[in-house]
């Protein structure tokens, strides 16, 4: 049973949550969604609690978040998505970030409504009038009615997810029969083909030591096939998984890739510190020293050319059977 806060039952005949000395206005509560932690120089999302997302929010952070977007488009041949819509009349991106795909989705859909939500409202104000933002955690219960989506999409999202099956069964609740799902990660591993990366190598360490965090947060890495179950498990049908690499520089031969590896090491300028500090610092108990240390060796690595790497990013969708109403989920 819930108990009450005694200072509500004080002074019965007043109906207003003032004065019990609370404040329900607009403005405290929008003042409270914009407070921060600042961390090791950077700016922390803290309203739903410090461990709910551990990367930055700053605007160093949402610079590296659109540059992330569109080396995505170029790495799935400027596709936002993969599932086969047909003209989708609501669409919700979760985890949206700076709001740039759901932003991208509106101009593609003018006819569609598309809504970002996210744990911070760090999304622009100027954006198509057929988009809109809400602050809102995607583990939590959603507020949203029972089949009333035709798409949902969730990209770099693994990070704060401990329960993908209650995720997926309130994704599976709000999508419309026949609605698709669309979920994109990277792996948390790096791949090399030609034996130039080494176990001492300090991005690999980089990366084994982000996939302990995960691990010890109890929010395991994705894998290809493990994203295509949880679908699977969670009832969706026609689930398809695809797989593409993003190589670390513009090492590789081939123009497009090395494009995209030119991206990729832009990202990680800042990338390293934004994944890295919070989890090392936080969850593994390193010191800041060690953690940026670790951070500096991997951007250092990742700069020379004489190491070949590349990172594995999903792409894995499925539909919700066209039969399926709000009694059978």
């Amino acid at each position: 049973m819930l108990e009450v806060d005694p200072s509500v039952l004080e002074r019965p005949n007043d109906e207003d949550y003032d004065s019990a000395g609370y404040d329900t206005s607009t403005a405290s509560l929008s003042s409270s969604v914009h407070q921060y932690l600042f961390e090791n120089g950077r700016r922390y999302h803290a309203y739903y609690g410090p461990d709910k997302y551990l990367l930055p929010t700053d605007e160093k952070e949402q610079d590296r978040l659109d540059l992330n977007h569109e080396m995505m488009r170029l790495l799935w041949d400027d596709k936002l998505y993969q599932s086969p819509l047909n003209e989708p009349h609501r669409i919700l991106d979760i985890g949206t970030g700076t709001g740039i795909w759901a932003i991208d989705m509106a101009d593609q859909y003018p006819m569609a409504e598309v809504i970002g939500t996210d744990l911070s409202p760090i999304q622009p104000e100027w954006v198509p009038a057929n988009c809109r933002f809400e602050v809102d955690d995607a583990t939590l219960e959603w507020t949203f009615k029972d089949n009333s989506f035709d798409f949902i999409h969730g990209r770099n999202i693994c990070s704060g997810i401990s329960d993908w099956d209650h995720l997926l069964s309130e994704i599976m609740r709000c999508m419309n029969p026949g609605g698709y799902v669309e979920l994109c990660e990277y792996s948390i591993t790096l791949n090399c083909d030609d034996g130039t990366m080494k176990p001492d190598n300090g991005t690999k360490i980089w990366m084994d030591k982000l996939r302990e965090s995960m691990i010890k947060m109890g929010r395991p890495p994705p894998e290809l096939e493990s994203m295509k179950m949880l679908l699977e498990k969670a009832g969706f049908e026609d689930v398809h998984a695809l797989e593409a690499k993003e190589p670390v520089g513009p090492w590789p031969k081939d123009d497009r890739q090395k494009r995209i590896g030119a991206m990729s090491l832009l990202n990680c300028e800042t990338g390293f510190e934004s994944y890295g500090m919070a989890a090392f610092t936080r969850v593994l108990g390193m010191e800041v020293e060690k953690a940026r240390a670790i951070c500096d060796a991997a951007i250092s690595v990742a700069r020379n050319k004489n190491y070949h790497m590349y990172a594995k990013v999903y792409r894995v969708y499925g539909r919700k059977p066209k039969g399926a109403g709000m009694n059978d989920v």
